[in-house]
């Protein structure tokens, strides 16, 4: 049973769902983020996704393109990136850890030695954000072969066929759009998901998370009531910066947003 599939089982039994956290390693520096990360799980991260600096992050709002500019003028590297992966682990042995990327950072390294390096630090899975479901499978045959699940990308517009390789491909979880654009905040949500959430769950793809605009306790509390499993939030988190105690309060808000009501604990049920 991989780390994801621990986590879903232990929250189904807590009545909650998932919380995930999106820190960018290295930012604003090696050492920084490393205790960031840190910060993000003690304040109840059930799972961690981070991004490996890159120059052109094209499906990264502005929040996190600042992000990775820090990082990459601060000397941050691929081994930094890893450096910091293999550290939260050892520090952190039941948390699952998602590498979000692009493939290019993949292919400069030799798409199946990132893979194999990635999973030797102890990342769980791997997102490459810009790797359609057509050309995916070549990336989920290599993530297997180094023990990493390859997490993609849904939307409520994704056709059936889609959801499809979707199911066949990926692992750990799905990662669904809250709404269109990139990532950043947002005031409102657009979560017309039930369909979506149903085609997954026919298909037999991993569980939907929602990610893209998640910043506040109730937006949480909404993604969950529209039948997600969880939640990613990203940019609201990276917003806080270098101040630890920002950075945890907001993670432990979220986090608390999580306890699902009687409706929600239906309505998860038949998603998980």
């Amino acid at each position: 049973m991989s780390r994801y599939d621990e986590m879903f089982a232990r929250l189904k039994q807590r009545n909650e769902g998932a919380f995930g956290g999106f820190l960018m390693l290295g930012d604003p520096d090696k050492e920084t983020s490393a205790m960031l990360l840190d910060t993000l799980v003690e304040a109840g991260a059930d799972m961690v996704e981070v991004g490996i600096p890159f120059s052109d992050p094209v499906a990264d709002g502005p929040v996190i393109q600042a992000a990775a500019d820090r990082a990459l003028r601060a000397g941050a590297r691929v081994d930094d990136s890893f450096d910091l992966i293999r550290s939260l682990r050892d520090r952190h042995p039941a948390v699952p850890i998602g590498i979000l990327t692009y493939a290019n950072i993949l292919h400069a390294r030799g798409r199946e030695r990132f893979m194999a390096d990635a999973a030797a630090a102890g990342a769980d899975s791997i997102l490459v954000a810009d790797v359609p479901s057509l050309e995916a499978a070549p990336y989920s045959a290599a993530a297997k072969a180094a023990g990493l699940e390859l997490v993609m990308i849904a939307a409520p517009n994704t056709p059936p066929e889609a959801l499809e390789r979707i199911a066949a491909l990926s692992g750990g979880y799905t990662y669904c759009v809250a709404r269109a654009g990139v990532t950043g905040t947002s005031e409102k949500l657009a979560l017309d998901h039930e369909a979506l959430f149903a085609g997954l769950a026919e298909a037999g793809a991993p569980p939907p998370v929602l990610g893209f605009g998640i910043s506040t306790p109730e937006q949480v509390s909404e993604a969950l009531a529209s039948g997600a499993a969880g939640v990613i939030a990203g940019s609201a988190l990276v917003k806080c910066g270098a101040d630890k105690v920002a950075l945890g309060n907001l993670a432990s808000a979220l986090k608390r947003a999580t306890g699902l009501s009687p409706n929600q604990r239906e309505s998860h049920g038949r998603i998980a």
